[in-house]
């Protein structure tokens, strides 16, 4: 699970902390020193991690946290108040969409990051919510890059736009008005990656901006790639210019520093990030829940939310009449094993766990 290693560091700190009636200001001060080492090594950028433990050193010090009856939950609170703060605050950003007309979205990043399938992802994403995005592969370099967009998009049952033999700003144009033409009101732009940042990749990326009105550019990076994430996305910002990021592999074993940095770095938002393997598997990236699984109290609202998309009323119905009846059998319990298996698993459940 991402995150485990910081969670289980800070678990500790704050442990040492209750262990105080009060707390004095070495108290904090040695709190705060361990604060930024488990951050540190959850490969938090440098000078992200000075600045969030300056701020809550500062505000821990208040005289409402010294003098309080319960100062380390105090601490605890502002901890959580900054690391929601240090992610983009209580409100997800969002991205927009048009409510009349076509919304362009256009991926961008390195090779290897799951722009492909995160293309995908965003389209069952939005055929959920009722829209009709169509896919367009502009990676006419990757060999079978095209033919992996039509798979996934098969999959998430969402159409692909291919124009061989054309560059990818004029493919991008002459999807917008195959869009037109069909009813597509989103229309998701699948650009090259490469296996490191060059100059052409990144005017070829301007060139589809300057070619199409594109409205929200994301870049997708990957979650296990830390600090390097960061800088990648420092990068295409200052080059390409993003709006925001898509945060893959964000159930992995990572250390997380990437989305605890990315924010203050570029000063762009994550908006979404990839829980998994399985085109279900993207959620709208919330800093509070994010904030709360950090410090181990868990994320029981992502995990309602998983449970009412995974969830059959037909069967549960069926089940629960079935066990009134006492013919609950082994068939019955397979077919609850499969609603726990499309919620992530038992694992992914117990990681939204308090605890």
């Amino acid at each position: 699970m991402a995150f485990e290693s910081l969670t289980d560091r800070l678990a500790g700190v704050f442990k040492k902390l209750r262990g105080h009636g009060k707390l004095s200001e070495a108290d904090i001060k040695a709190a705060m020193r361990e604060v930024r080492m488990a951050l540190l090594e959850a490969d938090v950028n440098y000078k992200v991690a000075k600045d969030f433990c300056a701020k809550v050193s500062e505000r821990a010090m208040g005289q409402e946290v010294m003098e309080s009856l319960t100062p380390a939950q105090q601490v605890v609170k502002i901890v959580n108040e900054e690391l929601v703060a240090l992610m983009g605050g209580e409100e997800a950003p969002r991205l927009v969409i048009k409510n009349k007309g076509q919304t362009i979205i256009m991926l961008c990043g390195l090779q290897g990051n799951g722009k492909t399938t995160h293309a995908a992802k965003l389209a069952k994403y939005y055929i959920k919510q009722g829209r009709r995005p169509m896919l367009v592969a502009c990676d006419i370099y990757r060999p079978a890059a095209i033919d992996q967009l039509q798979v996934v998009g098969k999959q998430a049952g969402a159409p692909v736009f291919t124009l061989p033999g054309e560059k990818p700003p004029a493919i991008a144009k002459k999807a917008l008005a195959h869009a037109k033409d069909y009813g597509n009101d989103i229309i998701i732009l699948d650009t090259a990656g490469r296996l490191q940042i060059d100059e052409v990749l990144m005017q070829e990326l301007v060139q589809i901006k300057e070619a199409v009105p594109v409205d929200e550019t994301l870049l997708v990076v990957d979650a296990m790639a830390g600090q390097d994430a960061v800088n990648v996305a420092k990068t295409f910002n200052e080059t390409v210019g993003i709006d925001g990021i898509i945060l893959t592999k964000t159930d992995g074993d990572t250390r997380g520093g990437a989305a605890l940095s990315v924010l203050s770095v570029t000063g762009k938002p994550i908006k979404f990030q990839g829980t998994g393997e399985k085109l279900d598997d993207l959620e709208v990236f919330h800093p509070s829940r994010m904030a709360s699984r950090i410090l181990g109290m868990g994320d029981v609202l992502s995990l309602i939310e998983r449970a009412q998309d995974a969830a059959d009323e037909k069967l549960a119905e069926e089940t629960a009449k079935r066990m009134m009846e006492n013919k609950f059998d082994m068939n019955d319990m397979l077919a609850q094993f499969a609603q726990i298996r499309k919620m992530g698993g038992a694992g992914a459940m117990l990681s939204m766990m308090p605890g």
